[in-house]
C-alpha cells in the first residue's frame, strides 16, 4: 500500500510542471490562492521546491513553496502552444549546455580575498524589460539547486524574459535598513547566493560581507550622494547627479532599484539622465530615502522616468514629495511634466493621490479667491496652474467624479465631502516642497553635443 501511496505521489510531482497552474498556501498563512508554477528546484535534502506566481498578484508577492503546500487534486495542466514561452528551467539548461566549454571570465573569481566588487550592469529607468545582465550561478556550495545565466552580454528579451521572473537576491542592507527585494536585479553572480548583500549607503557599493563593508568604510569619503545640491529645507536635501559625470554611483543606483522596480529596462548607459537622490540628515551625513529620474532630452516632456522611495522609507510622505519636486522643476523649466508610462500599481496610487490633492487644492483655491458666479475655470488653465498634461488632467477630475455634461457643455462640480476630505488630508501633511528654497537652472541639453 505504502508503495502504492508513493508511485502515484511520484506521478503527481512529475506532472507539476512550469505553467501548470493550482491552489497554493502561502507562506505564513492558512489561505489557499490559485498560483503558476514559474520554476523548480531541489533543496538541500532532495525535496521539490517550486517558485509560484500568485494569478492577479503582484510579482513581488512571487515565493518558493514546497510540494506540501500545493493541491494537486485541481491541477491546470498548461495547454500546448508553439507560441507558448520556453519556460525558465527548460531555458536555463539550455544555456548551461550551450555555454558549458565557454569562458567565464565575466564572473567573480572565488580564490580572489574579500575584494569589493564593482558594477556588472545598470538599469535605464524608460520602458519594459528588454536585456538583462549578471544574474545568479552555479555554485557546488549552495543549498540548493543552482540557477545559471550568463554573466557577460547583453541577453534578448524574447529568449531570456522568463529568467528574470525569479528573485535571485534574498536580501540587502543599506546603511540601518535590511530589506527584502521584490524584484530581480543583476547583481554579480556569486553575490546572489549569499544571504545578505552589504550596500554602503552613500556610494552605494555592493559588497559581499560586513568586513568589505567596514574596510569600505574606512575609505568611503562621501558621506552624501555626489553631484550638486540643488535644494535644501530643514532636515531634506535634493542632490542633482548627472549619469554621465557620476557613471558608477548612477549604475549602482539603478542596480538598487531594480529590487523594487519592474517594468524597467537594463543598458550600460547612463549618460542620457538625471538623478534627483532625496536625502534626510543626521549626525552621521545625509541618507538617501528615494530618487527619480528623468531623461536630459525628453520627446515627449516627461518629468520623471523612474520614481522610488525605499521600503524602509514608505509611508512617511517621501513619494509624495519626490512628485512634488518633479513638478516643481516642471515648473521652473515653464512646461506641463508627466511621468513615464507604464505606472507601476504602487506609483500609480501615488500619483493618483497627489494629482487629486493638487487639483481640489487649485480648484477649492480659485472659489475661494474669485467672485465669479459661477467659476470660470478651464482644463487648460488647469494645466498651466498645476504643470500637468492635459490627460493626466482630466483623468484625476473623472476619478474624483467632478467633471458633468449639463446643457451641453462640460462643468466642474466641488461638493463640501470632497472638500472636507481634502482639508482632512492636507493638515496630515506636516513636510512638503518650498519653492524658495530650490537652486537650480534648468539647462538647454539640445545645444550640448554629449551632454
Amino acid at each position: 500500500m505504502k508503495q502504492e501511496n508513493g508511485s502515484l505521489l511520484d506521478k503527481t510531482k512529475l506532472l507539476l510542471v512550469e505553467g501548470c497552474r493550482l491552489p497554493v498556501k502561502k507562506n505564513n498563512t492558512d489561505e489557499y490562492i490559485e498560483g503558476e508554477i514559474v520554476a523548480k528546484r531541489l533543496n538541500q535534502n532532495g525535496e521539490a521546491e517550486y517558485y509560484i506566481h500568485y494569478i492577479d498578484y503582484n510579482k513581488r508577492l512571487d515565493e518558493w513553496v514546497s510540494f506540501s503546500q500545493l493541491d494537486p487534486n485541481k491541477i491546470k495542466l498548461p495547454q500546448s502552444n508553439k507560441n507558448r514561452p520556453i519556460s525558465p528551467t527548460a531555458l536555463l539548461n539550455k544555456v548551461n549546455r550551450k555555454r558549458k566549454h565557454e569562458d567565464t571570465n565575466g564572473f567573480l573569481n572565488s580564490s580572489e580575498s574579500e575584494s569589493e566588487s564593482t558594477t556588472a550592469a545598470v538599469t535605464n529607468t524608460t520602458t519594459n524589460s528588454n536585456s538583462i545582465n549578471n544574474t545568479t550561478s552555479n555554485n557546488n556550495n549552495n543549498n540548493h539547486t543552482p540557477v545559471i545565466i550568463p554573466s557577460t552580454g547583453s541577453l534578448n528579451q524574447n529568449t531570456y524574459d522568463g529568467l528574470t521572473r525569479i528573485k535571485n537576491i534574498q536580501m540587502i542592507e543599506v546603511g540601518r535598513a535590511r530589506m527584502t527585494p521584490w524584484y530581480f536585479s543583476p547583481y554579480p553572480q556569486q553575490l546572489c547566493q549569499l544571504p545578505i548583500i552589504y550596500i554602503c549607503e552613500f556610494c552605494l557599493k555592493y559588497l559581499k560581507s560586513i568586513k568589505c563593508l567596514e574596510r569600505h568604510k574606512s575609505k568611503c569619503k562621501l558621506y552624501h550622494p555626489p553631484g550638486n545640491e540643488v535644494y535644501r529645507k530643514n532636515n531634506i536635501s535634493v542632490f542633482e547627479i548627472d549619469g554621465r559625470k557620476n557613471k558608477t554611483y548612477a549604475q549602482n543606483l539603478c542596480l538598487l532599484a531594480k529590487l523594487f522596480l519592474d517594468h524597467k529596462t537594463l543598458y550600460y548607459d547612463t549618460d542620457p539622465f538625471l538623478f534627483y537622490v532625496m536625502t534626510e540628515y543626521d549626525d552621521n551625513g545625509l541618507h538617501m530615502v528615494g530618487y527619480f529620474s528623468k531623461e536630459k532630452e525628453s520627446s515627449e516632456d516627461y518629468n520623471v522616468a523612474c520614481i522610488l522611495t525605499l521600503p524602509s522609507h514608505q509611508k512617511k510622505g517621501y513619494g509624495r514629495l519626490l512628485i512634488e519636486f518633479s513638478y516643481l522643476l516642471s515648473r521652473v523649466e515653464g512646461k506641463l511634466g508627466s511621468p513615464e508610462k507604464p505606472l507601476s500599481d504602487l506609483g500609480l496610487l501615488s500619483y493618483r493621490s497627489y494629482w487629486s490633492n493638487a487639483v481640489l487644492e487649485v480648484l477649492i483655491s480659485y472659489v475661494e479667491n474669485t467672485n465669479e458666479s459661477p467659476p470660470n475655470l478651464t482644463i487648460l488653465e488647469l494645466c498651466d496652474r498645476l504643470c500637468m498634461k492635459k490627460d493626466d488632467v482630466i483623468s484625476t477630475l473623472q476619478h474624483l467624479n467632478l467633471i458633468h455634461y449639463y446643457k451641453g457643455q462640460y462643468i466642474l462640480c466641488l461638493n463640501e465631502q470632497l472638500i472636507e476630505q481634502h482639508r482632512k488630508s492636507m493638515s496630515r501633511r506636516s513636510v512638503r516642497i518650498d519653492p524658495k528654497c530650490l537652486q537650480w537652472i534648468p539647462k538647454d541639453w539640445s545645444k550640448r553635443g554629449k551632454w
